[in-house]
């Protein structure tokens, strides 16, 4: 009927940006079930977008004013520690309890059974115990939401920010474990950077975990670069490269975020405006219309599905720029400085927008896509799986994103779609880049044929249900995954462990290849680095 497609749609459009954000943005149904705060109905009545959103967005703008406040008045130079914990903390309970009332008791709940494990199994094994609590609690909410309570319409989903406290919870455990459990030795580089040697304290930890600035949209970060944020400890080695020393001590020349912010701001208006006007012109569901397939050629269905799947993205634009600006304007996010001496505030970015509408590679829209949650990934899943690490890492991002068929499908489909990425890349690339205009011609196809596959890839995402995924992909005739199978069979790529063999005798031995050696002085960099392994392509 009619009604139950509308409905199929509006939950299609919203549940996609669950992936790091707690509530759907921008939607045009009216009608919304709200666990949360009714204190802003007569708003919500006025510009006709539901309660739940309305909280949401309102909550998102106090944090972003609150942040700018945070930094200036309760600056580490002029308060202590333990008082930007406790406001960061209190802060974040009342901004969740706003929006999702009394189902905000569950992120305390789920910290706490993790903060248990931690402090009574022992560091040998509880980054395990905390791996199966952490993400078993946040599947059991996730069942109980989808199968067990009828939400009717999309409402205010309490398991967003639970899967951002998963990932920090996931995370500080294994870095716990790698800092007091393991030799130095037996640590990548990475690990090595992130290692935390003491155990928090239970305030650091809901700190850490339910702080004002991520406790709603994220993004995810390091326990360590949180820390250093806190205790206003993030800048002192460019102080030392930079300002000298005043009398024995560093100056205190804090970096500015006001320009970065002001830039990000104007990234979510546009945006917004850019979702709004090209949205409802051309919605994923579109593509499975029955008119719409018989009638339309094929090639003109794949224009439609990219166009489709492009009118998606600026709601994830617009979310994860805003809280990544409400982190800057907090004073978190410093990542060094530029060659011309301007300071960079992209650690815990979660997107770059230009690499990923022109990537030209599975490889590079991936880099630069959800960059928080594939460093979580890697962290947690690809560096320490001894089998299989790729099959391994898309499943466990299945399970994390819910309990939706379509995130299953999506994510088998991607696993293909790497392996035959990896394959075209290995044996095809070389031999478009002995001049500048085979290059730019490899570049153009390369960039058209990873926006149809990742479009392709992520229509069973959007749409969340077996049937109206397959029959997207059977009105396709299952082309892109045939296609993808005969070329993973047909070309050749070398073993991982020989691959990895050989960058590593690049790393050791640059001159050979006519390189220079690069320094890596970050986490970051190195990140980067192993993020090219997960993802190569």
């Amino acid at each position: 009927s009619s009604s139950s497609s509308s409905r199929r749609v509006w939950r299609a459009s919203v549940r996609a940006t669950r992936g790091s954000i707690a509530v759907p943005i921008m939607a045009t149904a009216k009608t919304s079930s709200c666990t949360g705060s009714t204190l802003l109905q007569p708003v919500s009545d006025i510009i006709s977008l539901p309660i739940d959103q309305v909280n949401f967005v309102v909550c998102q703008l106090f944090a972003l004013l609150t942040a700018f406040w945070f930094r200036l008045y309760l600056h580490p130079s002029k308060t202590s520690t333990f008082v930007r914990h406790v406001v960061a903390t209190l802060l974040g309970f009342y901004l969740a309890l706003f929006c999702f009332g009394w189902y905000a008791l569950h992120f305390l709940i789920q910290s706490g059974i993790t903060y248990s494990i931690m402090i009574f199994s022992g560091v040998e094994n509880m980054h395990k115990y905390c791996f199966v609590a952490a993400l078993g609690y946040l599947s059991f909410c996730q069942i109980t939401r989808v199968y067990v309570f009828d939400y009717g319409l999309y409402s205010a989903d309490f398991t967003g920010p639970m899967m951002i406290i998963t990932q920090k919870i996931t995370s500080l455990a294994f870095e716990i474990h790698d800092g007091m459990a393991r030799k130095e030795e037996q640590l990548t580089p990475s690990q090595r950077s992130l290692a935390v040697r003491s155990m928090p304290s239970l305030l650091e930890y809901l700190s850490y975990n339910c702080n004002f600035m991520g406790i709603l949209a994220g993004p995810t970060c390091s326990y360590k670069d949180y820390i250093t944020f806190i205790e206003g400890t993030a800048y002192y080695p460019q102080h030392l490269e930079t300002n000298g020393k005043e009398n024995g001590k560093y100056k205190q020349s804090d970096p500015s975020p006001k320009m970065d912010v002001i830039h990000k701001l104007s990234v979510c208006a546009i945006s917004l405006l850019v979702f709004l006007t090209i949205s409802r012109r051309f919605t994923v569901v579109h593509n499975i219309d029955d008119a719409f397939i018989a009638s339309t050629p094929f090639y003109a269905q794949v224009v439609y599905l990219y166009l489709s799947m492009l009118a998606t993205r600026p709601k994830y634009y617009f979310v994860w720029t805003l809280a990544d600006a409400i982190n800057n304007a907090a004073g978190f996010g410093f990542n060094g400085y530029n060659k011309d001496g301007t300071p960079r505030w992209d650690l815990i970015s979660n997107l770059r927008i230009l690499d990923i509408e022109f990537a030209t590679s599975f490889k590079m829209f991936l880099d630069n896509w959800n960059i928080q949650t594939a460093l979580w990934l890697k962290r947690v899943c690809y560096e320490r799986c001894p089998y299989n690490p790729t099959a391994a890492t898309f499943l466990l991002s299945a399970m994390w994103h819910g309990v939706y068929p379509g995130y299953y499908i999506t994510f088998l489909t991607g696993i293909l779609m790497t392996l035959a990425a990896r394959a075209i890349r290995h044996n095809v690339r070389q031999y478009f880049l002995a001049s500048s205009k085979h290059k730019l011609v490899y570049d153009v196809m390369t960039w058209a044929g990873t926006q149809v596959a990742i479009s392709y890839t992520v229509v069973p995402f959007v749409l969340l249900s077996v049937q109206p995924s397959l029959k997207f992909y059977k009105s396709w005739y299952f082309c892109v995954h045939v296609a993808c199978m005969l070329l993973v069979l047909a070309l050749p790529v070398k073993p991982r462990h020989i691959r990895n063999r050989q960058q590593d005798n690049c790393l050791l031995h640059p001159h050979q290849q006519g390189d220079k050696p690069a320094v890596q002085n970050s986490h970051s960099t190195t990140d980067n680095n192993y993020n090219q392994k997960l993802k190569a392509t």
